[in-house]
């Protein structure tokens, strides 16, 4: 059955909500196991044990994950850009990005990160040096990435990855991508032979310091830990350096990274921080 968190309350009002809401409740479970069957019959096909993946004490449903993505700060903050755009043209529209930029930043605590670059540089700057070397990616582009996406590794998400792909599923949001991602997952943890019930995630499943989708870990991640720093340094390095050389342009790789203009100019702001704010940093140690 599946597992919901709702707040404690009261008999009475419990029973008064019963009666009012009961057939409601009952027909939303109701779709909510079809719809779980319906995966299972998926799963089984792919060759991964459903019975044994349902069971786990760690699965649930975040039965608000939609919202998630609709609330999220880039999704908010491009909205007014674009109706500026729409109603005033582009002139209105820069204006407006400009306004909204500041905005992002205070909210995703661009200051904060900045206060944590120096530290970040001088712990890594070997492995973030080895990185430029390789992928031709500049050390401070990398770090702002890692710095920006998990607060340099400090934060990794509150969430399963398993459970946010199958309750996107269930909840019919997004189902194909969200189905193309836990076979990837799933593929991902076989192939490592972990339990897939480890990988921490965001509210939209990405896992590690580099916060990769399971379709990007599959392809970039280099190592096999997506927990280790090192680790996450090359493969968002990886990552990078194939879009540019796809794409073109470090910027357009980026919005490869996350299709979100307020995101990618905040970490261009964030690599140029690092290379101005902190140059001793970023140079080889001898």
């Amino acid at each position: 059955m599946i597992r919901y968190l709702q707040p404690r309350i009261t008999a009475l009002v419990a029973t008064t909500l019963a009666l009012l809401f009961f057939a409601g409740v009952v027909s939303s479970a109701a779709d909510y196991d079809d719809r779980l069957d319906s995966l299972k019959d998926y799963l089984d096909r792919r060759g991964y044990d459903s019975e044994d993946l349902f069971a786990s004490p760690n699965f649930e449903i975040y039965d608000n994950i939609d919202s998630f993505f609709k609330n999220s700060a880039e999704s908010k903050g491009i909205r007014p850009v674009n109706k500026a755009k729409k109603e005033q043209g582009k002139a209105a529209a820069a204006k407006v990005f400009v306004e909204q930029l500041a905005k992002y930043k205070e909210h995703i605590g661009f200051e904060a990160k900045k206060g944590y670059m120096d530290e970040f540089l001088e712990k890594y700057i070997e492995q973030l040096t080895a990185s430029e070397k390789k992928y031709g990616v500049p050390k401070e582009l990398t770090a702002a990435i890692i710095g920006l996406e998990s607060l340099f590794g400090r934060i990794l998400g509150r969430h399963l990855a398993f459970n946010v792909y199958v309750s996107m599923y269930v909840k019919g949001y997004k189902v194909k991508w969200a189905t193309e991602q836990l076979d990837e997952l799933l593929r991902f943890a076989r192939k490592r032979k972990r339990d897939v019930f480890v990988y921490n995630s965001s509210y939209a499943g990405a896992i590690g310091p580099m916060q990769f989708l399971p379709w990007s870990l599959n392809r970039w991640f280099v190592g096999e830990n997506v927990t280790d720093m090192e680790d996450c340094i090359m493969s968002a390095a990886n990552y990078i350096a194939h879009f540019k050389k796809q794409r073109g342009t470090f910027e357009r790789a980026v919005f490869a990274y996350n299709p979100s203009k307020l995101y990618v100019q905040t970490i261009l702001d964030l690599a140029a921080y690092a290379k101005d704010a902190c140059p001793e940093k970023t140079q080889e140690k001898k």
